[in-house]
């Protein structure tokens, strides 16, 4: 098989569509891809012997044992209130508005509830995650080489709809659930009762917060 392989005329390579187009088979064939000279090479040559040293190189390949860490399985979208780089899981988010001035409720005043804002002409009960986590939102910079400015984030627990209004925006990150690390002691405790765990991220740590136990806190406001 291999001498036949060798043997090959490849005839299409001197008087074929990559020759001189000499071929009395060409005017009529077009392309020398429809000339039955040129189909029968084919399978010759996929009919040749494998290589050894091709078939070792791929046996090792599903020899390995699957890297499971390396697999993104999770994703969240990271965000910043104050100095503090905070994420959700990505299935919350539906939406992504610019920043809007709550109206007060009366005789509403449950920790974190600001009110109700308007995105996309409907109300949604706007809750301050600075005031529920107890982050100072006065702090904090922008992400260097980016143009930021605050937004409000619309976000799905069960039934309802909140709004979420926070400094900057840095969009969806995709990572394995092995990636996550414990958070450090010296944590913020109010953030620190929400935690999933700590994605190392570029050159920020982002608290991921666990959406069943911020969930909850979310319904408590509207009671």
């Amino acid at each position: 098989m291999t001498d036949q392989i060798q043997d090959l005329d490849a005839c299409w390579n001197r008087i074929g569509i990559a020759g001189d187009h000499s071929c009395e088979v060409l005017d009529k064939a077009v392309h020398c891809r429809n000339c039955g000279v040129y189909a029968d090479a084919a399978l010759r040559n996929l009919q040749r012997p494998v290589n050894p040293g091709y078939l070792r190189e791929w046996a090792e390949h599903f020899r390995a044992p699957q890297d499971a860490g390396a697999r993104h399985d999770s994703s969240c979208v990271a965000f910043r209130i104050g100095r503090e780089w905070l994420a959700l899981p990505t299935h919350m988010f539906q939406q992504i508005a610019p920043k809007a001035i709550p109206h007060r409720l009366p005789h509403r005043d449950a920790r974190g509830l600001r009110g109700v804002v308007n995105a996309g002409g409907k109300l949604y009960p706007c809750i301050s995650l600075a005031e529920l986590l107890g982050v100072d939102e006065s702090g904090g910079e922008a992400s260097a080489g980016r143009h930021t400015f605050a937004r409000m984030l619309l976000v799905q627990w069960e039934s309802q709809v909140y709004a979420m209004p926070v400094a900057e925006l840095h969009g969806i990150i995709r990572y394995s659930a092995g990636d996550l690390k414990a958070p450090a002691a010296t944590i913020n405790k109010g953030i620190q009762r929400y935690l999933a765990g700590v994605l190392p991220h570029q050159d920020m740590q982002v608290g991921c917060l666990d959406d069943s136990l911020l969930g909850y806190q979310l319904a408590r406001t509207l009671r």
